[in-house]
C-alpha cells in the first residue's frame, strides 16, 4: 500500500507537471492553429453569459484557493489564525464557488449535448474535460463532508504539507497522504490527472487569458 501511495504521489505527480509543461510548449509550437478556446458563443449565445460566467468565476476561486491554501507555509499565516479558522474559511468559499463552478458546467455541457449545431463542431475531448471536470468539483464538494469531522485543521496540514513537499521536491511529500481519507486522495489524483490532459484540450487557452485587456487603452471608435 505504501508502495502505491508513493507510486500515485510522490511520482505521478512529476509526471503530470512534465507532460503538463513540456505538452503545452509543444503544441505552442508546433499546432499554434488549434490553440483556442473553441467558443460556441457565435453558433447559440442563449444561456451562454450565465453559464460562462458561473463555471469560470467558480473554477478561478477554486483554482487559486488550492493555490494559496496549500502552497501557503503554515508559519505565514500562524501568528493571524489558528488552521481550523483557515480551514472554516476554504470550507466556505470553496462550498460557493464550487456550486457556481458545478452548475456552470452543467449548462456548458448541456449547451453541447442538446443545442444540434453547437453539438456538431464539438470534439469528443470538448466534452470529456467538461465532464472530468465536473467530477473534480463533485469530489471537492464531498471533500467538505469529509473536512467537517476535523475542524481543527489537521487534514489540511497534511494536503498542504504534501503540497508544498511536491513543489519543493522533497522525497518523502507522499507519506503526509498516507492516512488521509480515500475523498481526499482521489480528489488530488484527479485533480493531477487534469494537469496530464491539459496539454491535448482547450484547456491551453488558460495560458493565453487576455489580461493585457486590464491595462489596455480605450478604443476610439468614431460613427460615419
Amino acid at each position: 500500500m505504501s508502495y502505491l501511495n508513493d507510486l500515485l504521489f510522490g511520482i505521478y505527480p512529476y509526471l503530470a507537471g512534465a507532460v503538463f509543461l513540456v505538452g503545452s510548449w509543444v503544441r505552442y509550437d508546433r499546432e499554434q492553429y488549434t490553440w483556442k478556446t473553441g467558443s460556441s458563443q457565435m453558433l447559440s449565445s442563449a444561456g451562454m453569459r450565465r453559464a460562462s460566467n458561473l463555471f469560470h468565476v467558480g473554477v478561478l476561486a477554486i483554482f487559486f484557493g488550492h493555490l494559496v491554501g496549500l502552497l501557503t507555509p503554515h508559519a505565514f499565516y500562524e501568528p493571524f489564525m489558528s488552521s481550523g479558522t483557515k480551514q472554516l474559511i476554504a470550507i466556505m468559499i470553496g462550498g460557493v464557488a464550487g456550486v457556481a463552478c458545478l452548475i456552470g458546467a452543467a449548462l456548458l455541457l448541456q449547451r453541447r449535448l442538446f443545442n444540434p449545431r453547437i453539438r456538431a463542431t464539438s470534439t469528443t475531448a470538448d466534452i470529456l474535460i467538461l465532464v472530468i471536470l465536473m467530477v473534480q468539483v463533485t469530489l471537492g464538494l464531498f471533500t467538505i463532508f469529509a473536512s467537517l469531522g476535523h475542524l481543527d485543521g489537521s487534514v489540511m496540514l497534511l494536503l498542504a504539507g504534501w503540497a508544498q513537499g511536491i513543489v519543493t521536491f522533497n522525497g518523502g511529500a507522499a507519506d503526509y497522504l498516507l492516512n488521509v481519507s480515500f475523498i481526499y486522495k482521489l480528489h488530488i489524483f484527479l485533480g493531477m490527472t487534469i494537469f496530464l490532459l491539459f496539454p491535448f484540450t482547450r484547456l491551453v487557452h488558460v495560458w493565453s487569458a487576455p489580461m493585457k485587456y486590464l491595462a489596455r487603452s480605450y478604443q476610439i471608435v468614431r460613427q460615419r
